[in-house]
């Protein structure tokens, strides 16, 4: 079994967590949750760095113990963490003192090494108390550095380790392993920060008190570099009697840092594991950050976005497939609310919850709440998983995880293609629940078994309730379980409430909505004089939809100009559902090229939701808003009508939503 740690760079405690802490972790449990289910014995390490003196001066302002202010946000730390199911094995605080003797050790072992390249000097520089650095001189200006952070001159004794001993072994180190720093855009920075020459780092503060005590004089404590960065030495044991995991699982596969603190782990952790005689890490991988405004988020800046609200309003797994969807992995990316809901509603409401409702709904009501009794092992559902399953497993190991979702997402459009191609509801009236209609449906169910396994490390939460309602065994998740065949016949399947709800998109953001207005005629007056629009009336007891097969000859004429202010287009029809204590209405979400909005439409008696999703209508795109059993429709769809039964127009699969109907 091959042993693989992951370590996230430790958060500091005087910083609430925000977006970026989150991704990071997020991230992390990721691909930790993938190597588990690839076999691999993983370990995942995350925890918080609790000296210098934001800390004790943050303390200090409050009355209280630095400890105590540790204590109180490294619960928030676990409370967060435990919400959005972070996996890590071992949670480490640099206060402990598992963590304070791997500390000493490490300076021990230098010491005992290289003997000079611990030395008692004086430094005198520009200090940034936010970053606990030095800022080089010509990165200051009017007592602030480049990023806007307040810097002080600083002058004080100070143990300082000989960096610049190192730079031609560091330099060996890159060029060895090029893989040590990824993306190699950090890699490039690295190599040029060292080539332009180290200065020799100050590893201990005499100005302050809250910190480990250097070894042999208590008057100084360990600068917070040399003291955090052993944490993923000290969680193993490093520097007590209790080591075991050290030899286990060090050098660390990979460890996870935002692309501002790759120097600090590319440069000073090797470094100073070459002095103390222990082989460095085998990747630093540097992620971007998430940017407001094209601003990086950050409490100085004001732009923080909490994780706390969002995760109440769409639950963990909505906010873990976001922030793995929407940023390229290494790259900035920019956070907004419409983004997130419209990844939302998307692809997690309508791509990948309606599609599972919708497959498990036809089974439950075509084979008695089963699966399908006949499963099927030639079809095309069979050969695109074949492709895109390696694939998939590709990009995941090469931490392409937005090109591994859109592996996922090729898999899940076919699925949809495949359902509307070969029409179930339509065979099941012609023909009944035979051996071909159980094939078509398990097809369907398996390649979406397959779509929520490969989900898995995404949206655990949900990829559990998604196997359960399949009939699947939702802890089977491993490699095993992305070939095909893995569902059973005949198991119970449950039918319930959409895993991922829509999201009312207006009401989220705080827009205002269009006011309210009812229809004088159940069709639009505006619609084409040879067919009739589909919405039925406002109460289920109303008249029936007006259609006509023909235009009465003293129907009055209209100009071109009047009929081109129709604007009838192609939409895409996403969701649909039967609007409660109506035998008619279904309430549909419709994409138009440029948005998605809500259109009910009086064709129930004709017309199962599962069979009108992924189906192209022409819609009225320009007509005014109007509620319907309470609920507001924003668009006609176009029916013509037989004996007063509604037929909707039927378009080519390949015309593209938004395309105007002339």
């Amino acid at each position: 079994m091959t042993k693989f740690y992951i370590t996230t760079a430790i958060h500091y405690v005087n910083d609430d967590p925000h977006i970026g802490h989150m991704y990071e972790n997020i991230v992390a449990d990721v691909i930790a949750r993938h190597r588990r289910r690839m076999g691999d014995d993983v370990r995942f390490l995350t925890g918080t760095d609790e000296h210098g003196q934001k800390i004790e001066r943050a303390a200090a302002k409050e009355g209280i113990q630095p400890i105590e202010l540790a204590d109180r946000v490294v619960k928030t730390h676990h409370e967060l963490w435990k919400r959005l199911d972070i996996s890590h094995d071992d949670f480490i605080r640099t206060t402990e003192q598992r963590h304070r003797l791997g500390v000493l050790e490490l300076i021990r072992r230098i010491q005992e090494h290289n003997p000079t390249d611990i030395y008692l000097g004086e430094h005198s520089g520009w200090y940034c108390q936010n970053e606990e650095t030095f800022i080089p001189e010509n990165q200051v200006k009017d007592g602030v550095d480049t990023d806007g952070h307040k810097v002080e001159w600083t002058t004080e004794s100070n143990y300082f380790f000989k960096l610049s001993a190192y730079a031609d072994r560091l330099l060996a180190h890159y060029r060895e392993h090029p893989e040590f720093v990824w993306p190699p855009t950090r890699l490039n920075e690295v190599v040029a920060f060292v080539e332009q020459g180290l200065k020799d780092l100050s590893i201990s503060r005499s100005s302050i008190k809250w910190g480990i005590p250097f070894p042999g004089n208590p008057d100084h404590v360990i600068y917070v570099w040399m003291d955090a960065l052993t944490n993923y030495i000290s969680a193993l044991g490093f520097g007590t009697t209790e080591d075991a995991a050290l030899e286990q699982y060090w050098p660390a596969d990979v460890q996870l840092v935002g692309k501002d603190i790759v120097r600090f782990h590319a440069v000073y952790w090797p470094a100073f594991l070459m002095a103390a005689g222990i082989e460095p890490p085998k990747r630093v991988v540097g992620h971007g950050w998430w940017l407001r405004d094209q601003q990086k988020i950050s409490k100085s800046l004001g732009n923080v976005v909490r994780p706390y609200n969002i995760l109440d309003d769409f639950g963990p797994d909505a906010l873990r497939y976001y922030v793995m969807r929407e940023m390229v992995f290494g790259q900035d990316q920019d956070y907004s609310d419409q983004s997130l809901l419209t990844r939302y509603n998307a692809d997690l409401a309508n791509d990948l919850g309606n599609t599972l409702s919708r497959a498990i709904k036809m089974s439950d009501t075509y084979f008695g709440g089963k699966t399908p009794p006949v499963r099927c092992f030639t079809n095309d559902l069979l050969d695109m998983t074949r492709t895109v399953v390696p694939q998939y497993l590709e990009h995941m190991d090469n931490l392409a995880f937005q090109r591994a979702l859109e592996s996922v997402w090729e898999l899940l459009n076919a699925i949809n293609s495949y359902i509307v191609t070969r029409e179930p509801w339509k065979h099941f009236k012609e023909k009944g629940a035979d051996d071909a209609l159980s094939r078509i449906l398990w097809d369907a169910l398996e390649a979406l078994r397959i779509v929520w396994v490969m989900m898995a490390p995404f949206i655990p939460r949900s990829t559990r309730e998604a196997l359960s309602r399949l009939g699947a065994d939702p802890e089977k998740i491993d490699r095993g379980a992305l070939q095909w065949g893995g569902l059973e016949a005949n198991r119970p399947l449950r039918v319930a409430d959409p895993i991922f709800p829509r999201i009312d998109v207006a009401q989220y953001i705080g827009e205002k909505k269009m006011e309210e207005t009812k229809p004088e005629t159940p069709a639009a007056a505006s619609a084409p004089p040879t067919t009739a629009a589909a919405p039925a009336p406002a109460a289920e007891s109303g008249p029936p939809v007006e259609t006509t097969q023909a235009a009465p000859p003293d129907l009055a004429k209209i100009s071109i100009d009047q009929f081109m202010q129709t604007d009838l287009r192609v939409a895409e029809i996403r969701a649909a559902e039967r609007v409660p204590k109506s035998k008619k209405l279904i309430k549909m979400t419709v994409f138009t090229g440029a948005d998605e909005r809500t259109i009910v439409a009086g064709i129930g008696t004709k017309y199962a939701p599962e069979e009108l999703v992924g189906r192209k209508v022409v819609i009225v795109a320009n007509l005014q808003p109007a509620k319907l059993m309470g609920i507001e429709s924003n668009g006609m769809v176009l029916a013509a009508s037989i004996d007063g039964e509604p037929s909707l127009l039927s378009v080519d699969p390949s015309v593209p939503a938004g395309t105007k109907v002339r």
